[in-house]
């Protein structure tokens, strides 16, 4: 949204618990300020306006990341997914249909994340069986079913039920389990209350919204997907390929402050890049997905 996209907003890679912090100030809309914000948005491009409905929105954000952050990817990329999410919402919300913002952008920002998730894991992580994919979208809904809460090694119990359960082999539920294990230490940062306390920042905004992972169900198309983004990748140029490496495939991910010293650009310029490689390899696969239709 360039409308607005120099206007200061906060960023999740500076410091989660900051983070955390900082989008708690930033006011809720009542109804009809919403609404007059959305209008000048839509009718003026007012930077200010799309300013306010997304800061405003934050928290929401960051309220539907935290109900991915069981697929051991790094707290502060799927909340940065989740904003972008959040901006593609505003860009396209229409105030006179009758209903808020917030329910017309939780569908933008989940996209946003599972598509970041899904790419992510297809790329190098997750294994090409439909067994292994079952897991992926399902184990911890299965370990929370029979009340195995914790992440770490499973008793050989629990392996066996949950592998007969899904209708999988039980090295592959201990394979997957230990993968998904690896999460964000970030997750269990304590964050202080305004009245002293602590608490984990993923109870501050715990996600009690409905199962996520039977979204997830329908991406039988994973494998093919994953080969036309192989293919798509070789019409990036070396610098690029060196970013999309650091940023999307290494553990954990480069920042963009790191790239930015050793490229010798600024931290905005690789954000940009990113950004850039990102819709070229989005173009090519959609290409390559009407040239084998």
């Amino acid at each position: 949204m360039s409308g607005y996209a120099n206007l200061p907003v906060p960023s999740p890679e500076s410091g989660l618990n900051n983070y955390l912090q900082e989008i708690r100030r930033f006011p809720l809309l009542d109804p009809q300020e919403e609404y007059m914000l959305a209008k000048r948005w839509v009718a003026d491009q007012d930077r200010e306006s799309a300013h306010k409905l997304v800061t405003s929105h934050l928290r929401l954000a960051a309220k539907i990341a935290n109900g991915y952050r069981g697929y051991g990817l790094p707290a502060a990329e799927i909340i940065s997914e989740a904003n972008v999410g959040l901006m593609q919402a505003v860009k396209r919300f229409d105030p006179d249909k009758g209903f808020r913002l917030a329910t017309y952008a939780m569908w933008w920002i989940r996209a946003s994340v599972q598509e970041y998730i899904l790419r992510s894991w297809s790329l190098v992580k997750l294994g090409t069986t439909s067994a292994q994919k079952k897991l992926f979208f399902n184990l911890r809904k299965a370990k929370a079913r029979i009340g195995v809460l914790e992440d770490g090694e499973m008793r050989p119990e629990n392996v066996k039920r949950i592998a007969r359960d899904l209708g999988v082999g039980e090295n592959d539920v201990i394979s997957m389990n230990q993968r998904l294990s690896g999460g964000d230490a970030s997750l269990n940062a304590r964050i202080g209350n305004d009245d002293g306390s602590t608490v984990e920042w993923q109870d501050w905004i715990a996600d009690d919204d409905a199962d996520h992972a039977a979204k997830f169900e329908q991406q039988d198309e994973l494998d093919y997907r994953k080969s036309l983004l192989g293919e798509a990748m070789g019409i990036l140029n070396e610098r690029e390929k060196k970013i999309l490496t650091q940023r999307r495939l290494d553990e954990p991910p480069v920042t963009l402050d790191e790239i930015g010293r050793q490229l010798k650009i600024s931290r905005e310029r690789v954000r940009q890049i990113e950004v850039r490689i990102m819709e070229k390899l989005a173009d090519r696969i959609r290409e390559l997905d009407q040239e084998k239709a």
